[in-house]
């Protein structure tokens, strides 16, 4: 694989630093976060909003701080594990290691996306720029390399009910967000869940890219189109990741005291288990150098 020095030591960057950065938002405020010390603060909007009051995440809102404290959680103890033996399979040759590679830098980006634009300021910031711009040149030279070099899929890969369950996903989560933003023009307020921050970073890298991707990738697989199969493995490693962090935090704001929509606590868990459904059969699916099953090849 070329470019994979440069690969690795981004990596490796990726790996240290969410190390440092999910580390310190897991612990940092750990025993300090009662609810006895948590602060109040207005807004621009005139919402009263409960601050976390403590750690990293002392300045967020007790439900973004519960949120990013649970995703670290997920980060720290399946995301840099994963990482890490996705790079070492990449490294050897393995073609599931470099879908696994890119489906997880797109996880770390994803993320550290978020952290950068929404967190409000703490002292890791350019810790999350750092993660992201990593994260993200990293994800770029593993998806050139697939492409260029090609990849394989066994004939028996059901794509056609993999892409419609991911359409399924995107429509669903489209309705989730647009409901919650028109709901709130039609009653005059503000979106639930903007508190003191500026705007819904979450909802726009959705709406904005996330989305997307998954309906031109649905529409491919439906279609049999060889391209969506590489994209439906890299954005299935992604999504089963992301969707963990969300089940986590769905967990974590429930223990905070935050109201979570009953369409959330439904959906979200429901929609891990099947894209790691389908991210295992995608792996079944996928050829090894020489190895034979009626490819469909990408190349």
């Amino acid at each position: 694989m070329k470019h994979s020095r440069a690969i690795s030591v981004l990596t490796l960057i990726v790996l240290a630093l969410s190390i440092v950065a999910s580390g310190l938002g897991l612990f940092s405020g750990y025993g300090a976060g009662s609810r006895g010390s948590h602060s109040y603060y207005i807004s621009i909007r005139g919402e009263q909003v409960e601050l976390y009051g403590s750690g990293i995440y002392k300045d967020d809102s007790v439900s973004a701080a519960a949120q990013a404290i649970a995703q670290d959680g997920v980060t720290l103890f399946a995301g840099v594990p994963l990482l890490l033996i996705s790079l070492l399979l990449s490294l050897s040759g393995r073609v599931r290691g470099r879908l696994l590679l890119a489906g997880t830098l797109g996880y770390f980006t994803y993320t550290y996306a978020s952290y950068s634009f929404l967190a409000m300021y703490n002292p890791l910031f350019l810790v999350y720029v750092m993660l992201f711009s990593a994260g993200l040149f990293a994800f770029i030279l593993v998806f050139r390399s697939l492409e260029r070099d090609g990849i394989s899929f066994s004939s028996k890969l059901p794509a056609r009910s993999i892409g419609s369950i991911i359409l399924l996903f995107a429509f669903l989560i489209i309705m989730l967000w647009l409901g919650r933003i028109a709901g709130a023009w039609q009653q005059g307020i503000t979106p639930e869940g903007l508190e003191h921050y500026t705007t819904l970073v979450i909802q726009a890298l959705d709406l904005g890219v996330l989305l997307p991707l998954m309906v031109v990738t649905g529409a491919m697989l439906i279609r049999r189109q060889p391209y969506g199969n590489l994209l439906a493995s890299i954005l299935l490693v992604k999504a089963a990741t992301l969707l963990t962090s969300i089940s986590s935090m769905i967990i974590g704001m429930l223990r905070a005291g935050v109201h979570v929509s009953m369409a959330e606590l439904i959906l979200f868990p429901l929609f891990n288990l099947l894209v790691i459904g389908c991210l295992i059969l995608i792996l079944r699916n996928t050829q090894e150098s020489g190895q034979p099953g009626g490819p469909l090849s990408i190349e």
